[in-house]
């Protein structure tokens, strides 16, 4: 029987003539031709003031910590249930990360237990939009505006979607995007930065430059460059870009097929959920997802754990998701939690992620929804 990957990146058939083309044109690092194709389209469709094409979400992250100038003892409030890259950022910097509650419906950081996390010693917000459905951003924002704090979102899985008709990624002070393997649109490592707020371009340019003011130099601004602030190399290499121009091109064809698998699934789950066998994932107004992701929520672990490996039994990939990082080694050594996170610890302890990708067939969405409904008790 036909095995189906939990993912498979899909390649829409021009990434090898662009590479081809970056390599005729003599340069392989950064910030050429086809990264500024890509800045430009991420300028164009989030309205951000300010693109940088970055080696991986994680150095977008890192970077908008630079940025930031988030200084030992400074304190960054964000969702235990996240990827680690975010509390990484912080810790690398002598921060702080902050571990605070998610939200039952969208599992995303719960603005309701933000404020309550807030200490002295804080100096920013990194909301995770999980699944690409946006956090309550407005009600961030205006946390953040009363306490005089960052915003940095972490936009990872939210390429193509918005909250309230703006991009995820352009609405905070920064947002960091990723184009890893497992994303919508990819080049198998790669990440960006929008800068939101035009003041702070200049710091952004002179820190992804290593921390020289090579971007004025080159802009003839100043008549040679040098060192001038903290930074690091963190532009992504023209491969790359050409790989992911090939990507933007088709990301609305990408998005819209994905959402059709999505939508499939949701329909197929639709009377499991009605005799409470599951729970499928939620969406609120006011939303428009990408569907990065489809994933349910089961009774229990056992239940979780049971149907991962009856799944594998029967040739399909579905897999868990994070491991609350209050709870883990570095997290308790490194952060603080912000309450008890019951939440996030059972969610993560139900969660399942169901298979995902450009190229399934119905045939394939199909054959994993029966597989689920026949494997739950």
């Amino acid at each position: 029987m036909r095995e189906i990957p939990f993912n498979r990146p899909h390649a829409t058939g021009r990434e090898f003539d662009y590479i081809e083309q970056a390599i005729a044109a003599g340069q392989l690092s950064g910030n050429g031709r086809f990264s500024a194709r890509c800045t430009d389209w991420l300028r164009q469709r989030t309205g951000s003031a300010h693109a940088l094409l970055t080696t991986s979400c994680t150095s977008a992250l890192e970077l908008a910590i630079l940025i930031a100038g988030i200084e030992p003892g400074d304190e960054v409030i964000m969702p235990s249930f996240t990827f680690v890259s975010a509390a990484n950022a912080v810790a690398l910097r002598g921060g702080v990360p902050v571990f605070a509650e998610i939200r039952a419906d969208t599992l995303n950081l719960d603005e309701e237990h933000v404020e309550e996390a807030v200490t002295p010693h804080t100096r920013a917000i990194v909301p995770t939009h999980y699944a690409g459905v946006g956090c309550e951003m407005d009600e961030l924002l205006d946390i953040a505006r009363r306490h005089r704090l960052l915003v940095i979102e972490d936009a990872a899985q939210g390429v193509m979607a918005s909250y309230r008709d703006r991009p995820l990624g352009a609405i905070g002070d920064f947002g960091c995007l990723s184009f890893h393997e497992t994303k919508n649109v990819t080049c198998g490592e790669g990440g960006a930065l929008l800068v939101n707020d035009p003041e702070r371009i200049e710091r952004a340019d002179i820190t992804y430059e290593k921390g020289t003011n090579r971007a004025q130099f080159f802009a003839g601004a100043v008549d040679r460059y040098t060192w001038v602030e903290l930074g690091s190399s963190f532009p992504a290499s023209e491969l790359n870009a050409a790989f992911l121009w090939a990507q933007l091109e088709d990301a609305d064809r990408i998005t819209a097929r994905r959402l059709e698998i999505w939508r499939r699934y949701h329909e197929h789950f639709a009377e499991a959920e009605g005799q409470e066998r599951l729970r499928r994932p939620i969406v609120p107004p006011g939303a428009r997802h990408n569907a990065h992701m489809y994933y349910l929520l089961l009774p229990d672990r056992a239940t979780r754990d049971g149907l991962i490996a009856d799944l594998a039994d029967r040739g399909i990939m579905a897999v868990f998701h994070y491991v609350p990082l209050h709870s883990s080694p570095a997290g308790l050594r490194l952060g603080r939690a912000a309450g008890e996170l019951t939440l996030t610890q059972t969610v993560s302890d139900r969660l399942v992620r169901l298979p995902l990708w450009m190229d399934m067939s119905d045939d394939d969405v199909d054959r994993v929804a029966s597989a689920v409904v026949a494997s739950l008790p």
